[in-house]
């Protein structure tokens, strides 16, 4: 029982002082070492879903696309070829073979855009589907037109992280919160009680383990609802 409880309480401390996403960032960008991988993503893993994940990869790659496409037509390349060469620099983080081929032999590049977007983080390849409309139908410069969107995507990118570099005080505070049950645990361990055994041994002590764990668990899910909605406000 007292290993268990130790086990307990040694995830606790790893809840309470691991690293929050935002924190994982400035290291990225600052070229710090990267914790080791256990440590650096499995509360991301458990507490982010794979959806606000892939929306996120979806929206940095946008930004590149904007970059590449705009240097490729500033070199001169013809929309076509241009659009192209930027697909194959650019790290995507889904198949876009239907685009690819629209833009290799001339075909509704506008509408295979809108159709590679998906429904979240797709709003960089939505907004270049309108330029490159505007552009085929009105004849406006598409560069131009690139550079706009490529701005327009790295101010919202550059929100999304200030936003949830604030939230990250938060989202610590509500893991701090969510591991003082286990310390308890440890703390009553050492004290030479039996806490695991009045929880898993008697029917009160199974009642109070089941709605403080559903509590916690209402309690992380509401914190991380409430950021999730701040994030994309």
């Amino acid at each position: 029982m007292t290993v268990i409880a130790a086990l307990c309480g040694a995830l606790a401390l790893w809840l309470w002082t691991g690293p929050t996403h935002a924190r994982l960032r400035l290291d990225r960008l600052f070229g710090a070492p990267p914790p080791l991988p256990w440590s650096s993503s499995l509360w991301d893993t458990l507490t982010r879903p794979s959806a606000a994940r892939r929306a996120e990869s979806w929206h940095v790659a946008s930004i590149e696309l904007c970059q590449a496409l705009s240097a490729e037509l500033a070199a001169g390349r013809t929309p076509g070829e241009a659009l192209t060469r930027a697909l194959a620099a650019v790290d995507l983080p889904g198949p876009l073979d239907s685009l690819a081929a629209a833009a290799r032999d001339g075909g509704d590049v506008a509408a295979a855009l809108r159709e590679a977007a998906p429904a979240q983080g797709g709003e960089g390849l939505r907004r270049l589907a309108a330029c490159w409309e505007v552009s085929v139908s009105v004849g406006a410069g598409l560069a131009v037109l690139v550079d706009r969107v490529g701005n327009s995507l790295r101010v919202a990118q550059s929100h999304r992280g200030e936003v949830s570099a604030q939230l990250a005080g938060p989202r610590a505070t509500a893991r701090m919160l969510a591991a003082l049950p286990a310390l308890g645990l440890l703390m009553a361990a050492g004290l030479g009680m039996n806490p695991l055994g009045f929880l898993f041994g008697s029917l009160p002590g199974l009642g109070c383990l089941v709605v403080g764990v559903a509590l916690d668990a209402c309690g992380l899910w509401w914190t991380h609802r409430m950021s999730s909605r701040a994030e994309s406000a």
